[in-house]
């Protein structure tokens, strides 16, 4: 293995890792984060984004690693969205979660997980159908939220950072 796959490893584990700690591989915490009842999960992604925006930001800055944007198709996203939110309806799991259960040994996850390779497959022997019909909705490009927005990305990190705290302190005031 090479030096990258090592450190995709460590931060695999390591993120595997803290999705146990939080306790967001719990059945109980993805119902409550899907009835809006428990904002755990919601708390554990948000702070995960923060940390990340700030980190793959400084890395780009500092001409580590070269961001690549997927263009952004609202067909996709539409689609996307709607396939994830399903599956996670339906099972309980994000792809995540899935993994991480099954590391805890709730072997029910593998129907989480084999359904996640069927879908898969099905998107893949599908992709000719949805490139000619849903691929074809509005197509924006390569863009992210700072060329949206045509500001720098040191403009929305701090926003975004105080809009996430100010979540963050209104979920505990309502205890969720």
């Amino acid at each position: 293995m090479n030096t990258t796959q090592w450190l995709g490893l460590v931060t695999g584990v390591l993120f595997g890792f803290l999705l146990q700690k939080g306790r967001v591989l719990r059945f109980e915490k993805q119902v409550g984060a899907l009835l809006l009842k428990d904002m755990t999960i919601v708390k554990f992604m948000f702070s995960a984004i923060l940390v990340g925006m700030v980190g793959i930001t400084l890395l780009t800055d500092a001409g580590i690693v070269t961001l690549s944007h997927k263009t952004m198709n609202v067909g996709a996203v539409l689609l996307g969205g709607a396939l994830f939110g399903v599956g996670w309806a339906i099972m309980g799991f994000c792809p995540g979660t899935s993994v991480g259960a099954l590391g805890e040994g709730r072997w029910h996850a593998l129907f989480a997980i084999a359904g996640m390779v069927a879908g898969a497959a099905l998107y893949a022997e599908l992709y000719p159908f949805f490139d000619s019909t849903v691929m074809t909705w509005k197509d924006f490009g390569k863009i992210g939220l700072p060329e949206a927005l045509g500001v720098s990305q040191w403009v929305i990190i701090p926003l975004f950072w105080a809009a996430t705290i100010s979540l963050f302190f209104w979920f505990e005031k309502k205890g969720l």
